[in-house]
């Protein structure tokens, strides 16, 4: 990610401490978080001051790479076994959320200095992952192609270069002229906050539409595809992703707009059979009821944009069945949601 003429990524550690970019706080102002212990790190994540899939599951291995630093050597396993089920309940629905930790505490098993590596190992990898699915997506998008896309599953979602909308940077890296429509993404406005100011950017044409916009522009012949990030992929090839998801891809298919699902292989959950076992987050009721912005001179406030007397729910994901899925593009290419089982016996 370039900001300001300087290379970042989304989160990182270093010694025993964990940056972040502070995402709450985007697109009004750039800053950087410090997370100087794992329990710093899991109220990070559960606040999403770091989020997306691959954004959260970098910060859970790094958080369990603390947990390691942090245990005394006289109850070192219990303490490890105990950062672990912390670091599990801040967000339960992203499925790269518990490869990373599992995978960390593994290695955390031997000792800490082995935890460290493998969360910067598994931190490369996502970038290098999501490096390729730019690859790989940008073939399926020709000049002047016009993209929809919800949430964000850019490089704030990730370590770097992102899922969703990796193909369209290397898209415009081949000089292909892209056009955008970054749906709002309510109720935390992760669309309009975020990834439009990514696409601001990169000088990628765009226009941030409601959420209740994007049947009606594909009615009007004015949307050709449609890329979404996955949160976590069932073995039948359902996916969960950020609320609203399903929406866009019932009026995809209604439309014969191609769906595709951009994410690394690390998202997929052999353990789940289908989306209808798989968690969903319910969120606080205030996310609904309250937003956060800079007013006419620059200071941040928080305003109700309900009715006072109202209850809300806030569900943060849905499933999208694997049958309203054109493709998933991973690292190692585009594949079938049916394909997903090869894929699991082969990793």
């Amino acid at each position: 990610m370039q900001v300001n003429h300087k290379h970042y990524r989304t989160v990182w550690m270093e010694g025993s401490a964990v940056f972040m970019i502070d995402q709450n706080l985007l697109p009004f102002e750039f800053s950087l978080f410090k997370s100087v212990s794992c329990s710093d790190t899991c109220i990070a994540i559960k606040d999403m001051t770091t989020r997306g899939a691959g954004a959260i599951g970098a910060a859970a291995g790094f958080a369990m790479a603390q947990g390691a630093l942090e245990a005394p050597a006289h109850k070192y396993a219990e303490a490890l076994l105990e950062a672990k089920k912390t670091i599990e309940q801040t967000r339960p629905t992203a499925n790269d959320l518990f490869f990373a930790v599992n995978e960390v505490y593994k290695a955390a098993c031997i000792n800490s200095d082995e935890a460290v590596k493998k969360a910067m190992e598994l931190a490369d990898t996502n970038a290098t992952a999501c490096r390729q699915i730019g690859e790989h997506g940008s073939k399926l998008l020709q000049n002047h192609t016009r993209i929809a896309t919800h949430c964000n599953a850019g490089w704030l979602a990730f370590v770097d270069y992102g899922s969703a909308l990796s193909p369209v940077y290397v898209a415009k890296q081949q000089n292909k002229n892209i056009f955008v429509y970054a749906d709002e993404t309510r109720p935390r406005s992760q669309g309009g906050r975020l990834t439009g100011w990514e696409l601001y950017n990169e000088n990628i044409d765009h226009a941030i539409i409601p959420d209740n916009a994007t049947a009606w522009l594909m009615k009007k012949g004015e949307i050709d595809l449609v890329i979404t990030g996955a949160d976590r992929i069932a073995a039948n090839g359902d996916v969960a992703n950020k609320i609203g998801t399903l929406e866009k891809a019932i009026a995809a298919k209604y439309y014969g707009i191609p769906f595709y699902v951009a994410a690394p292989l690390s998202t997929i959950d052999k353990n789940t059979p289908t989306g209808e076992k798989i968690t969903i987050e319910e969120r606080n009721a205030d996310e609904v009821h309250y937003a956060t912005g800079p007013d006419p001179e620059g200071k941040m406030r928080t305003i109700r944009l309900t009715n006072p007397n109202s209850n809300a729910c806030n569900p943060a994901f849905d499933v999208t069945p694997a049958e309203l899925i054109t493709g998933i593009i991973t690292e190692k290419g585009v594949i079938h949601p049916t394909d997903i089982k090869d894929i699991i016996l082969i990793h």
